[in-house]
Parts: C-alpha cells; sequence; structure tokens
C-alpha cells in the first residue's frame, strides 16, 4: 500500500510549484524518481499510473506540474519555456533530497515527450540523478518543425511569431493559440488524430487548450537530443514507438546510437501516445525495471 499527498514547493521567490509525493511502504530512506510531463500537459494525465507503478516497486515518487500549468503558480498562464522547465525541474531534485523520506544519493529522472528532451539534458547536466528515463522524447524541436509544416507556410509561421513579439513589445499580453485541434481552419500545435484524442481524452476539467505562440516558437528551437552524448555515465533508458509522428522515431534512434554506456533501448509498438495507452504495460515496466537496477 502506498501513499500519495498533495506538496508544493518553492521554484523561486513568489512562485510555488505544486504536485504529488507518493510514499512505498517499508522504512526508507527510499531511491527516488522525480517526473514531470509533456509539451502543455498536466499531471492528470496518466502520469499517476506510472507513479504508482514506481512507488509499488519501493521507490519514492515526486510528480508536479510545470510552471503555468496546472495547479503550479507562473505567468502568463499556458507559457512553455522548456530552459525555464529544466531550471524548476532542478528545485524538484532539490525538494526530493530535502526529503527525510528519500536517500538523497540514489534519485533518478523520468520524462516523456517534451520533459523527455527536458530529462537527457538533465541527465547530461545534473549529476545528482543517478538515472534517466527518456520516454518518446523530443529530440530536434527544428526537424519537428520542419517536418510538420508545409514549406510553403513556414513564412506565414515566422510572421505570426514576429507579430506576436512586436505586440509584446507593445505591452500586450502573450497570444495563444489552440495546442490541439482537427479543424484545419484552427490554429494549433498538434493535428494528429492521436494527439487530439489524447489531450482531449484526458485532459481533467480545468484543463484549458490553450499555450502561447511563443511556446510553440521556443519548441521550434529547442534541441535536447544534442546533450544526449553526455549523459554518460549515468545509465539511460529510451523508450522509442515504433510509428512515432511526434517526436519522430527516426529521430530518437539516430540520437540513441550517439549515446554512450551505459544505455537500452525499448522499442514499442504504435504511435506516440501508445506509450501512455496500450503499450502502457511495457513501457512502465521498462523504466521501473531500469530504476530498479540503477537506483535500488
Amino acid at each position: 500500500m502506498t501513499a500519495r499527498e498533495d506538496v508544493e514547493f518553492e521554484a523561486e521567490p513568489g512562485v510555488a510549484l505544486r504536485g504529488w509525493f507518493y510514499l512505498p511502504d517499508g522504512p526508507g530512506p527510499h531511491p527516488a524518481i522525480t517526473m514531470a510531463h509533456g509539451f502543455a500537459g498536466v499531471k492528470e494525465q496518466r502520469l499517476a499510473q506510472f507513479a504508482e507503478v514506481f512507488a509499488q516497486a519501493g521507490f519514492a515518487v515526486l510528480v508536479h506540474d510545470h510552471r503555468t500549468f496546472g495547479a503550479s503558480d507562473g505567468t502568463p498562464r499556458h507559457d512553455i519555456d522548456p530552459w525555464q522547465q529544466i531550471k524548476d525541474w532542478r528545485r524538484a531534485v532539490s525538494y526530493l533530497e530535502s526529503r527525510p523520506e528519500v536517500d538523497p544519493g540514489r534519485i533518478g529522472v523520468w520524462g516523456t515527450s517534451y520533459s523527455g528532451g527536458h530529462a537527457l539534458v538533465l541527465g547530461a547536466t545534473d549529476r545528482r540523478l543517478r538515472c534517466v528515463v527518456a520516454q518518446v522524447p523530443t529530440i530536434s524541436g527544428y526537424e519537428q518543425g520542419r517536418r510538420r509544416v508545409a514549406p510553403d507556410a513556414v513564412a506565414q509561421l515566422n510572421e505570426v511569431f514576429a507579430a506576436d513579439e512586436r505586440a509584446q513589445f507593445r505591452g500586450e499580453e502573450p497570444r495563444t493559440q489552440a495546442i490541439v485541434s482537427s479543424d484545419p481552419s484552427v490554429p494549433a500545435s498538434y493535428r494528429a488524430p492521436d494527439a487530439v484524442d489524447f489531450y482531449l481524452g484526458t485532459a481533467p476539467d480545468s484543463w484549458e487548450n490553450k499555450a502561447t505562440l511563443r511556446s510553440n516558437a521556443a519548441a521550434r528551437m529547442y534541441e535536447p537530443g544534442a546533450w544526449i552524448s553526455r549523459i554518460s555515465p549515468t545509465p539511460l533508458l529510451l523508450i522509442v514507438a515504433k510509428n512515432d509522428q511526434i517526436t519522430l522515431t527516426d529521430l530518437m534512434l539516430s540520437a540513441y546510437e550517439r549515446a554512450l554506456e551505459p544505455k537500452r533501448l525499448q522499442l514499442v509498438d504504435g504511435g506516440h501516445f501508445a506509450s501512455y495507452l496500450d503499450q502502457f504495460p511495457t513501457t512502465s515496466a521498462a523504466a521501473r525495471d531500469w530504476f530498479t537496477r540503477h537506483l535500488s
């Protein structure tokens, strides 16, 4: 039987990050895992099922909402800055270290999709983390954007980003657009049917289908795959979907080749969101076993 409590910790003065802390049975201090969701995701979107698997295996688990999303503070709301999220995540590691139930020498990181890219950066740059699991991670924002946006639409998209920059210079709030939409007339980050189904089908009632335009501009410049060769000697598990049209299977496999030992590749059937859904038994077990091997 595991226990879950609502927690919060300070990312910076006046900005609290909030989430869940899972405590496993048995005497501590326990090895621990820090987790967060991907682009515009919140902890209620299928993260509890992973955390429960890890907690049942004997790990303390911290799941937090990123700044400006879910239960966490931060303005403007719905704004996604990958480097700010990484900076905040370091505070989550420090919070875990401060818990008396946690062994600070046995902390691992689990990230998925956009935050899977964060996990690569953190694994390469924060040696407090002794194990890394990156599930269907972002490798190259440039390549993802290049394949998602038709060449003849790039100039118009760049002008939209530029107009938003000019508006912010004039003192206006950052503009927003939908995260997912199946309507081609509605500007959105994702149009793939599996993305629409996942975001709209798993979100809590409080979740809003929007993110700032500048979040999308930042995503197109984000290159976390550049850090993958620097993670070693920290152990890395890369979970890759065979037909991923979001973070792109070939980019993930190429990145895995650049990673150094110790490393392991877990392939799963299906697309990007299968990792949370029908492939969950495989992805959660692979992550649990990797953490057990390297943190227990």
